[in-house]
């Protein structure tokens, strides 16, 4: 069932060069979760990305912006979303990319589980639509590659441990973060598989899948290449 309210949760939105679909995203999740808080973490966008949040948010107290471009500031998605979490005061915190590819409307469901005593709730895809054979083939390799790290390792696991569609109660998942700080990749773009592989398959943290259907992106391109493979395989070492 729907809230009437969304106090208790903030969203955050790693972005970089996604001055088209930021501002969209923010204003859906405005009108669709009335009380959410909101939070953009820029990795240093060139396209204009932090002044069209900036519009959007001029007359909206909970929309937060936390630039990372600083120098000495580790580069990578997965440092912006630590960041994004350190900062956000809620109980909950969602995390989705910023190029429309994830479907907001599973917020719905993310809060919901949370709300009902789960820790960690993953936005898994069931399906995946245009990518080409090559893509489908890398990915099933390093996603098996993946289970088995975590299986080897006696680590939590669920349907699509390299999502990047995923919401957490911060007091129960906040401290696996901090304590093992050093394990996570920050150039990387796997978070969630970073998270799990710090978890015991035996730990108190709930899991719960939402299944979802990652559709075609319809704005600007991808950004993962060999650098972020490579942080992946580190991401299986560390």
């Amino acid at each position: 069932m729907e809230r009437e309210r969304y106090d208790d949760l903030t969203l955050i939105l790693p972005t970089l060069n996604e001055v088209d679909t930021a501002p969209l995203i923010i204003k859906s999740a405005i009108r669709r979760f009335p009380g959410i808080s909101i939070t953009v973490v820029d990795d240093g966008s060139r396209d204009g990305t932090v002044d069209a949040v900036k519009k959007v948010s001029r007359h909206n107290g909970s929309i937060a912006i936390i630039r990372r471009d600083r120098k000495g500031l580790p580069k990578g998605l997965t440092a912006s979303i630590i960041d994004g979490i350190a900062a956000s005061r809620t109980r909950y915190v969602a995390v989705m990319d910023a190029d429309m590819q994830h479907p907001i409307g599973k917020l719905y469901d993310v809060e919901r589980w949370l709300s009902d005593g789960y820790q960690l709730v993953v936005c898994s895809r069931s399906s995946v639509r245009g990518w080409p054979l090559d893509r489908k083939i890398i990915s099933k390799l390093l996603s098996s590659l993946g289970y088995l790290v975590l299986i080897v390792r006696g680590k939590k696991r669920c349907a699509d441990i390299f999502s990047g569609y995923f919401g957490i109660d911060k007091k129960a998942v906040y401290g696996i973060i901090a304590k093992n700080r050093g394990r996570f990749v920050d150039n990387g773009y796997k978070f969630l598989f970073d998270l799990l592989k710090c978890i015991d398959s035996g730990g108190e943290v709930k899991i719960r899948d939402v299944p979802y259907e990652f559709g075609n992106r319809k704005f600007g391109a991808s950004k993962a290449g060999a650098v972020q493979v490579v942080a992946l395989l580190r991401a299986f070492l560390t």
